[in-house]
């Protein structure tokens, strides 16, 4: 078994509404994939908040937080569906 690698989720400029994109394939996150890392249910990596690509041919593992310390409320970002 493989270890899943894992990426830096990027923050796209000039967008509206905090939008993330994987750090891999540069799709957009979907925000019902962008979840908080705690607990055994998630990642094990080092990263508060993790969000998985559902392109078709990526699936990567994000890491969000550094794009989401560029969002000046990041909170918003999860009251905002995608």
């Amino acid at each position: 078994m493989t270890q899943p690698q894992h990426y830096t989720a990027l923050l796209a400029e000039g967008s509206a509404v905090p939008t993330l994109l994987c750090g891999h394939c540069h799709s957009i996150l979907s925000r019902a994939r962008i979840f908080r890392n705690q607990g055994d249910q998630h990642q094990d990596m080092e990263c508060r908040t993790i969000g998985l690509c559902s392109a078709d041919d990526c699936g990567a593992v994000n890491c969000c937080d550094q794009a989401l310390a560029r969002v000046d409320n990041p909170e918003r970002l999860f009251g905002i569906a995608s």
